[in-house]
């Protein structure tokens, strides 16, 4: 992500603006400015404040929002935009959602159900997008996936047996071997740890609950029983311990066990060696000639729609309607979302990213949000090539940088527009780290990945409310959710200034964000400290105010 000079100052400016050729006049607002000079908010942050505090102002309210809600009394009343498609290349979308039904992408080309092409894409009644998983929601690792495919080859094998053809391919199976023995190893720890908690709580529980005659007690009702036996001490000791990690000890049971329903569904599907998931679609994932599969069902094969809860979130960040006095209000107006299911639960495929990236170029998409990744790529070129299809047909990719605290610029993670760690392939690809709500040492959250030239740009990404499936909504965190705050706003600058190209989009987002000198804790760790501007290729956080104001001029 290479830097980009500052547009609210640069001598050359008016050059670059007048090329545009936008009627639309330059709002006279000026732009906000750091704080770093005035108090931070010592305040605590909850409630319905917390519900919308991505929305708010940093100078008003010393919060790090996007100043969503100025730019919406302030600036967009005088305003007047186009529509704009966005595509979530996600689990899936919750299609009927209450909040989100009237923002979903129609594909007018296509009649409904009558089992035709209609629109000659390729993609039989694909009226609100398309699902190229099929029926499968568990899938395996990359890691996994590579060890299945090389075992047979390299199992047991030094590397001073190994051709020089296939030395590439063999270093590739010996680092996932490494890093599947140690996912595989504390996975199943976790596991026994929550089912040996769970073991000790249960039948503690069951008694306690009966002496003190209800099931939601107190740690001070605990200490108040009278005359308990040794065993009964025991249990009491085990609750009052327990109550320290949760706020009842139902609550935490119900903890526990999705705890170890999740560490065993890991084993069962992202660690499964045995099972081939992709079988069940029967596609190749290694054939990229091979690219019609899939169907139109782009809210998944469940029932209950658990799986599509990730997707249906990061689509209410982005658009859940404004306005209709229920749930929340996404980001941008003007939106239709397309729904593209690429992702598993487990690692997506090259191919399927490839191909949902295409299909929401050749369908009208503007904005896609890519809120996934992974550590391997086996075929990495054909995201690429997808990539500059975008870039060439003037589609901006809005993408999470990921959740692992690590600097991008030392761990190469996918997808990607750097080959490595070299130069871009592209000018249409932003990545996005995610910020705290905590102004301060506290502001980039403790999961987010960054890197000087591999994250262009911060927003928020911690405790998002947004909704989820069946009508639903929820607080999720992590860059999944900093993404689509930034497609949100890059879809108001694509409204009302159309003119201008993805790429300027993207200078737009970066050059308009608000920056910081503080010094700022990295990974979690509170030994690994760099200011805030040092950490990304702009140095700031997205704010939606100031980026309409720069829109506006050029």
């Amino acid at each position: 992500m290479k830097n980009l000079k500052n547009l609210f100052f640069a001598g050359s400016t008016a050059l670059f603006l007048a090329s545009c050729g936008s009627s639309v006049a330059p709002i006279s607002t000026a732009p906000l400015k750091s704080i770093d000079s005035q108090p931070t908010k010592v305040a605590a942050v909850e409630g319905d404040q917390l519900k919308t505090w991505s929305y708010a102002d940093l100078a008003n309210d010393t919060i790090p929002g996007m100043s969503v809600n100025r730019a919406y009394a302030e600036i967009i009343p005088n305003l007047k935009g186009t529509n704009v498609i966005i595509a979530v290349i996600d689990s899936g979308i919750d299609i009927e959602h209450e909040d989100l039904k009237n923002v979903i992408w129609v594909n007018k080309g296509e009649i409904p159900n009558n089992g035709i092409d209609d629109d000659k894409n390729g993609y039989i009644d694909d009226i609100h997008g398309w699902n190229f998983l099929g029926d499968i929601v568990g899938e395996n690792l990359e890691f996994t996936r590579i060890i299945r495919k090389y075992d047979a080859q390299f199992s047991g094998k030094n590397e001073s047996d190994i051709s020089e053809e296939d030395k590439t391919s063999f270093a590739m199976y010996q680092k996932a071997k490494a890093e599947y023995d140690k996912e595989t190893v504390q996975t199943n720890s976790n596991k026994e740890r929550y089912g040996k908690m769970l073991s000790d709580i249960k039948p503690a529980h069951r008694t306690i609950s009966k002496k003190v005659g209800k099931e939601d007690y107190t740690a001070e009702e605990l200490a108040a029983i009278s005359n308990p036996n040794e065993k009964e001490q025991v249990q009491i000791g085990i609750l009052t311990q327990m109550l320290g990690y949760g706020s009842s000890i139902p609550e935490l049971i119900e903890q526990l066990n999705g705890g170890v329903e999740y560490f065993g569904g890991r084993m069962d599907t992202h660690f499964n060696l045995e099972k081939d998931f992709r079988s069940a679609l029967g596609d190749n994932p290694d054939d990229f000639s091979d690219n019609k599969y899939g169907n139109n069902d782009v809210d998944g094969p469940d029932p209950k729609k658990e799986d599509v809860m990730h997707g249906t979130h990061v689509a209410g960040i982005i658009a859940a309607q404004r306005g209709n006095g229920i749930g929340m209000d996404g980001v941008a107006q003007n939106v239709e979302i397309m729904a593209v299911r690429a992702v598993p639960d487990g690692d997506e495929y090259d191919k399927d990213v490839a191909l949902a990236i295409r299909y929401a170029v050749d369908n009208g998409a503007k904005v896609i949000n890519t809120s996934f990744g992974k550590a391997y790529s086996p075929h990495p070129e054909w995201v690429w090539d997808a990539i500059k299809y975008a870039a060439k047909n003037d589609v901006l990719i809005v993408n999470a940088s990921g959740n692992d605290g690590v600097d991008l610029d030392v761990v190469q993670s996918y997808p990607s527009d750097q080959v490595g760690t070299g130069e871009e392939i592209s000018d249409n690809f932003i990545t996005i780290g995610a910020l705290n709500y905590k102004y301060g040492k506290d502001l980039v959250a403790t999961f987010s990945n960054y890197g000087a030239t591999s994250v262009d740009l911060f927003s928020p990404g911690v405790k998002i409310w947004s909704t989820v499936q069946l009508n639903e909504y929820k607080y999720l965190q992590g860059t999944s959710m900093a993404s689509p705050n930034v497609a949100g706003v890059a879809a108001m600058i694509r409204s009302y200034f159309p003119k201008l190209s993805a790429s300027q989009v993207k200078q737009v987002l970066m050059d308009s964000g608000l920056t910081s000198n503080s010094p700022v804790v990295l990974g979690g760790e509170e030994s690994n400290v760099k200011p805030f501007n040092t950490i990304s290729t702009s140095g700031k956080m997205a704010n939606l105010y100031n980026a309409l104001i720069l829109a506006s001029k050029i």
